[in-house]
Formats: C-alpha cells, structure tokens, sequence
C-alpha cells in the first residue's frame, strides 16, 4: 500500500470528509428550503391535481407533508440499498419540499 493510500484510510481523514459531505448537504438543504416554492418544485415531485397544488388550507397541506414523507421514506430505502432507481438529486429535492411545507405547518 503506498503512503498516499494510507493516509486516505486514516479515520481522522475518514470522518473529516464525512463531516465535510454532511456539511454541504445540509447546506444545500438549507438553501433550497429557503427558495422553495410550492407551484414549481411540488410537481416534480408528486404527483398532484392542481387544486390539490392550489389548495393553501391546512388539512390539504398536512396531506402533502404526509406524501412527502412517504415520497422521502422510499427514496431513502433506494439509497440505502444502493438500488440503481436511487438520485441524490430527487432525494435533496424530496427533503427540501418538506421541510419547506413542515416550516409553513408551523404557527
């Protein structure tokens, strides 16, 4: 093994880069739920009706959090299984809608 290698196996290395990734994802996160708007990103995701895309009440809402949630459980299950169907991509847009729509939920 060379010394380069090596060094790339340390475990300070190892959790400097996870640490790292999870900063930038949850970064990432932040931003996109801070411009998340229902009318555009909701229909790439789910898919919905327009009056349920339309529809602001709580109840309706509290619907789409709950298939979000759903949405967001199954890509995770994807990802962890290193299923070929799995995208990052989805999976950040997926937990930015969420939150984005939890964050509206609250008084």
């Amino acid at each position: 093994m060379t010394e380069a290698a090596a060094s790339l196996d340390s475990p300070a290395l190892r959790a400097s880069l996870r640490h790292r990734a999870r900063h930038a994802v949850d970064t990432t996160i932040q931003s996109g739920i801070a411009l998340y708007r229902r009318q555009t990103c909701l229909p790439r995701l789910l898919p919905l009706l327009p009056a349920e895309l339309a529809d602001e009440s709580e109840t309706a809402r509290r619907r789409i959090v709950a298939r979000l949630a759903r949405a967001l459980r199954a890509e995770r299950m994807r990802g962890r299984a290193g299923h070929w169907s799995y995208d990052l991509n989805r999976h950040i847009a997926l937990h930015q809608a969420y939150e984005g729509e939890r964050q509206r939920l609250r008084p």
